[in-house]
């Protein structure tokens, strides 16, 4: 029992097209990554320059276009919450690019596959 030319050709072509849009967006998902892990490094470097100031420091945040005093501890807890956050992001989007560079791989294997026992009929 063979599959018609058209139709195995057809098949071949929606894989194509799943390989070719997840290898994309693994592309995409490694951008977002890279991103998400030069904002963690950036909220740990304000951390680490918080920290090593004295308790009765008067700190200063940005917001718009104008500076508001803001407790030290208020920063702390803000730049947790940032880390935290950033952590969970990363996280999932690690998973999420092990399941597309899964995807692509899968697809790649079936193509060949494809080929391989079409070159045989």
């Amino acid at each position: 029992m063979s599959i018609p030319n058209e139709a195995l050709q057809k098949i071949v072509q929606e894989i194509e097209t799943r390989a070719v849009t997840a290898q994309q967006q693994i592309n995409l998902v490694k951008a977002q990554i890279s991103s998400k892990q030069r904002d963690a490094r950036l909220v740990q470097l304000t951390a680490n320059e918080i920290g090593s100031l004295p308790k009765d420091t008067n700190v200063y945040e940005g917001v718009g276009k104008m500076f508001v005093a803001t407790p030290i501890p208020v920063i702390d807890k803000r730049l947790s919450a940032e880390r935290d956050e950033l952590k969970s992001d990363i996280s999932n989007l690690e998973k999420k690019l092990q399941y597309l560079e899964t995807t692509h791989k899968n697809s790649r294997e079936n193509i060949e596959q494809i080929l391989r026992s079409g070159t045989r009929a």
